[in-house]
């Protein structure tokens, strides 16, 4: 049985890329099973995500990223290279809305996600219940204006902890610190609601009904010291027309922060984001 691995890649446009790369697999005796690639005409960019699938006998993923190193530093490459069969631990951190927690949760324990969630971290206990029944552990982390910078410390020291490769903040409703922020850049991915800049503050919601919008919709995106300007990562839509009052936006809302947060969530466990500035390349 052979050992399945994904390669991530950006660099430089030159010519001569796909073939290093896939001179390089083929040397090895790997088999591509999916190949992804855009190139940024724009700013002269190159974006590359490779599954393959490689003979046990003899081939490692520390062997595999030992000799792939001088390739990858001929073309000034950024990469990754990892196991396919080894799910990222994710921390998932909730205030009291549910519907993001419970969505991952059921996605996790039907195997419809790619990642193993180990630990729920919540600013109030309310969710307490939804993760035990899942068997999930949970963490109360109170937070106050005093208390904050010690909060942060432990959460921080919970990712170390836990081996934490992802935190996933679905609808978490506190404010990161900027340099929490910086500490977990490109493995935090926020989710809210998609009417922002416009209706911020208290009950978007109402604010939006009362303009009588046509689409509700969600923004999943990794996190930065912008409050909500972070990568933007997936976002979805559902139309509303004007019978949709207040409360059925708010349900439509939470319906598409599900679908938003669980595909980023999803993809960026199977590595295929890369980060391009402000900006993501996603191979979906």
């Amino acid at each position: 049985m052979n050992s399945e691995f994904v390669l991530t890649l950006s660099c430089p446009e030159r010519p001569g890329i796909l073939h290093a790369v896939t001179s390089f697999l083929l040397g090895h005796g790997c088999d591509i099973t999916e190949h992804q690639q855009f190139d940024d005409t724009e700013h002269g960019s190159v974006f590359l995500r490779t599954s393959f699938s490689a003979p046990t006998d003899g081939v490692t993923l520390d062997g595999l990223r030992d000799e792939f190193a001088p390739v990858a530093a001929g073309f000034g490459m950024e990469w990754q290279l990892r196991d396919a069969a080894v799910k990222p631990r994710v921390l998932v951190m909730v205030s009291k809305f549910d519907h993001c927690l419970a969505d991952l949760l059921y996605r996790w324990r039907s195997d419809a996600l790619d990642a193993e969630i180990v630990l729920v971290v919540s600013n109030h206990p309310d969710l307490e219940p939804l993760a035990a029944a899942e068997g999930v552990p949970f963490q109360h982390v109170p937070v106050t204006a005093a208390t904050k910078p010690e909060a942060e410390a432990l959460l921080l020291d919970l990712v170390e902890e836990h081996r934490i490769d992802l935190v996933v903040l679905a609808r978490y409703m506190q404010v990161l610190s900027d340099d929490l922020c910086k500490q977990l850049e490109g493995r935090a991915i926020n989710i809210h609601h998609s009417f922002l800049p416009s209706f911020a503050g208290a009950k978007p919601y109402h604010q939006a009904h009362r303009r009588g919008v046509k689409l509700v919709g969600a923004t999943a995106h990794y996190v930065t010291a912008d409050l909500d300007e972070g990568p933007i990562i997936e976002q979805e839509i559902i139309r509303v027309d004007h019978r949709a009052g207040p409360e059925r936006l708010v349900t439509v809302g939470r319906d598409a922060e599900r679908l938003a947060l669980a595909r980023a969530v999803n993809w960026h466990c199977q590595g295929r984001i890369l980060l391009h500035g402000n900006r993501t390349v996603v191979f979906s």
